[in-house]
């Protein structure tokens, strides 16, 4: 039994090691933080979380390749993805260019905004609001 055991704790060493070492140490994430900060000091700014976040997301995403049926972590997953998004939007929002730079920075890929559904103008269909309500006080 402890021979068993000694086994499978090896196994699950060896298996963070070859998806990387989830969860992440302390000195990966100081990396990661000096890379990203923005002063001297800074350890939680959006940029610094979002980094944070982006590379726990790459760890997680990595371990479901390997480990497909785990939906724990695929909903830790779908958590961290959810928190990078609501950060990314409140720095797009408070900072455009140092949202443009994190993006570029970690190559996401940006969310397509949606636009609303121009309304046709004068010059296209001939018609506008006033002559509407002309012809039709005409039928009337």
């Amino acid at each position: 039994n402890a021979l068993m055991n000694e086994n499978m704790s090896k196994t699950i060493v060896s298996s963070f090691r070859q998806v990387g070492t989830y969860p992440f140490n302390r000195s990966e994430v100081l990396t990661i933080i000096k890379k990203y900060q923005t002063h001297e000091g800074d350890t939680g700014s959006s940029e610094v979380q979002v980094a944070i976040l982006s590379a726990e997301i790459d760890e997680l995403i990595a371990h479901l390749k390997s480990h497909h049926k785990d939906h724990s972590s695929r909903r830790g997953l779908l958590k961290k993805v959810g928190e990078r998004r609501r950060l990314l939007r409140y720095l797009k929002k408070e900072n455009q260019k140092a949202y443009e730079e994190l993006v570029k920075k970690l190559k996401l890929k940006q969310a397509k905004t949606l636009q609303k559904a121009q309304q046709p103008s004068v010059a296209e269909d001939g018609l506008d609001a006033e002559s509407l309500e002309e012809n039709d006080t005409e039928n009337e």
